[in-house]
């Protein structure tokens, strides 16, 4: 793993507390390119909250970020664990998502928290041992995308993936001697590593490539059916999180970016627009704030 020096926390009895803004939403929202957008502006740095992100490779299957797309944005906690049977646990993530808080405060910029695994969220912010209020100023942004919209661009995003070798990909994690593979630890509880197992099983003992090309669609399908299913389960605890424990989240409709009678000149003004520009003016807000 990664180390990070661990710097004293914030006085909870100054009421100068330390400001972390949080990107949350659901798989597809666009939550890693706002949140490089918002670094870049703000003198940021970012921590990813997304568990299978952090696993070393998977890249594609992970939609990690390139080194490109991060325009030069340190981060932290991404593709930092080796072992792919590691168990990252939501007190795991706690431990090194507050050393690298108080890594990025002692740096003089901004820690940004972003990802999609919300139970991991709420236990940094809600466990009565972290005292996370006490000691941290909060701005939640959620990326919200309307439900049909989003359902087609997961499918079109896992399409692209598909492209540039996301089957390849899962073909290196896949285990043929085990007839047993536990999808529910490490970095197998990638969406689409359990999917593709079952087509790999039987590819080899079928010679007509159009069953194969069958078979091969419907585990792509799957994935597409269980990310689907990943969204529904995501919203609903963002809904929670905002409905009954009464978090303050300042919701942004990214719809217009996605859908698809726009070109690449208007989404990309859609996304100044009706993304960028609030968020901007959000966190700007924030930090100015005592």
């Amino acid at each position: 793993m990664n180390s990070y020096s661990v710097i004293a926390s914030p006085n909870p009895n100054n009421n100068n507390k330390k400001k972390v803004v949080f990107i949350m939403g659901a798989t597809g929202t666009g939550k890693t390119k706002l949140s490089i957008d918002l670094a870049t502006q703000f003198s940021g740095e970012i921590i990813n909250s997304d568990k299978i992100q952090a696993y070393k490779g998977l890249d594609i299957a992970s939609n990690k970020a390139t080194e490109a797309e991060r325009h030069g944005v340190p981060h932290y906690l991404l593709g930092f664990l080796e072992d792919p049977e590691e168990d990252f646990t939501v007190r795991d993530f706690c431990h090194h998502a507050l050393m690298a808080i108080n890594q990025i405060i002692a740096n003089g910029h901004i820690p940004i928290v972003v990802g999609c695994s919300n139970t991991y969220i709420e236990a940094l912010i809600e466990d009565p041992r972290i005292k996370f209020r006490a000691k941290f100023d909060c701005c939640f942004i959620w990326m919200d995308v309307s439900l049909p919209v989003l359902y087609k661009n997961v499918g079109k995003r896992i399409d692209k993936m598909v492209d540039v070798g996301l089957v390849e990909e899962h073909r290196g994690m896949f285990v043929p001697e085990k007839e047993a593979v536990d999808y529910t630890r490490g970095v197998r509880r990638v969406i689409g590593a359990q999917e593709m197992d079952s087509y790999f099983r039987v590819e080899d003992k079928i010679e007509d490539e159009g069953i194969k090309k069958l078979l091969l669609n419907a585990a792509i399908q799957e994935m597409k059916d269980n990310t689907c299913k990943l969204v529904n389960t995501q919203l609903g605890k963002i809904q929670r999180l905002r409905n009954q424990l009464g978090w303050e989240m300042h919701r942004i409709d990214a719809s217009c970016v996605f859908e698809e009678r726009y070109d690449k000149l208007e989404v990309e003004d859609a996304w100044k627009k009706m993304v960028l520009m609030p968020s901007l003016g959000i966190v700007s807000d924030f930090l100015k704030k005592n």
